[in-house]
């Protein structure tokens, strides 16, 4: 499976888009700070929203896509689905 997700900081005034293929090892890697640039700087370590898909080629599309949006466009998603945003957890 292959992933797209929001990561915010604490104040969630920071929004970060980003693609993996272990969703669960990559928020991890967030959390340690082991990702060096913009999500370390930020201290975005939040899963506030994901989408999953069967192959690479439709995730690689949406996290181009989803990149070109403005802020409130990203807000709007993750409120239809996690009003509070709350951490979700990755099951």
């Amino acid at each position: 499976m292959y992933y797209v997700y929001f990561l915010t900081n604490k104040n969630k005034t920071v929004l970060y888009t980003g693609f993996t293929g272990n969703l669960i090892e990559r928020i991890a890697q967030h959390k340690s700070q082991e990702v060096e640039g913009f999500t370390k700087k930020y201290n975005l370590d939040r899963l506030v929203y994901y989408e999953q898909f069967e192959n690479v080629q439709d995730a690689k599309a949406r996290e181009k896509a989803v990149k070109k949006w403005n802020r409130q466009w990203k807000e709007d998603l993750i409120n239809a689905s996690n009003p509070e945003w709350n951490e979700v957890l990755v099951m």
